[in-house]
């Protein structure tokens, strides 16, 4: 059996989180990727463990060192997967990654032969919009906003090697389940 990278990709509240976390649950050969980043950690976050917190000199050195899958900034701060770090766990296990489109693409991209993508979609547009306004976190703007995004993301899953509706998580859980036993299965 190989060690593969599993991208998981979609939009805000398709339940990505949710879905890496029984995942990883359930699977003791799949680990977690942590990514770097430049911002201050938060109360109870612990280093290498929810991010590896670094400089923004040793970012920036890093990123000329080629040693990032993808990164981005955001609101002043960095974000990236380390590229060292999953080879490193790839020697042992295959590596869940949860990220964005264009980062993940950019995975895909740099380790095309470790890499599959899988994009978790919503039943509708109309269910994604009814349990983002559920939540009440953001005004109606900023939900208009986020819905544009969601089309554009949705857009990009032509480019991904699995597309997988989430109507049930458990049937959701189980389909991701199967994809990543079939993917290590393959022969290298």
């Amino acid at each position: 059996m190989r060690n593969v990278l599993f991208v998981i990709s979609g939009p805000s509240g398709v339940g990505k989180g949710t879905i890496v976390d029984l995942l990883l649950s359930e699977d003791s050969d799949l680990v977690e990727s942590v990514s770097c980043t430049t911002r201050a950690p938060r109360a109870g976050e612990v280093n290498g463990r929810e991010y590896f917190f670094i400089t923004e000199h040793e970012f920036r050195d890093r990123i000329a060192a080629n040693d990032f899958l993808e990164y981005d900034e955001h609101f002043g701060n960095f974000y990236g997967t380390p590229r060292s770090f999953v080879e490193r766990c790839l020697k042992e296990k295959s590596v869940l990654l949860e990220i964005d489109v264009v980062g993940a693409l950019n995975a895909k991209r740099l380790m095309p032969e470790r890499t599959v993508l899988i994009m978790v979609t919503p039943p509708s547009l109309q269910e994604l919009e009814r349990r983002l306004s559920a939540r009440g976190s953001e005004g109606e703007e900023a939900l208009k906003e986020r819905m544009r995004r969601v089309r554009y993301e949705l857009d990009q899953a032509p480019l991904y090697d699995y597309v997988v509706v989430n109507d049930d998580l458990q049937r959701t859980k189980h389909e991701i389940q199967e994809i990543i036993r079939k993917e290590k299965e393959k022969s290298i």
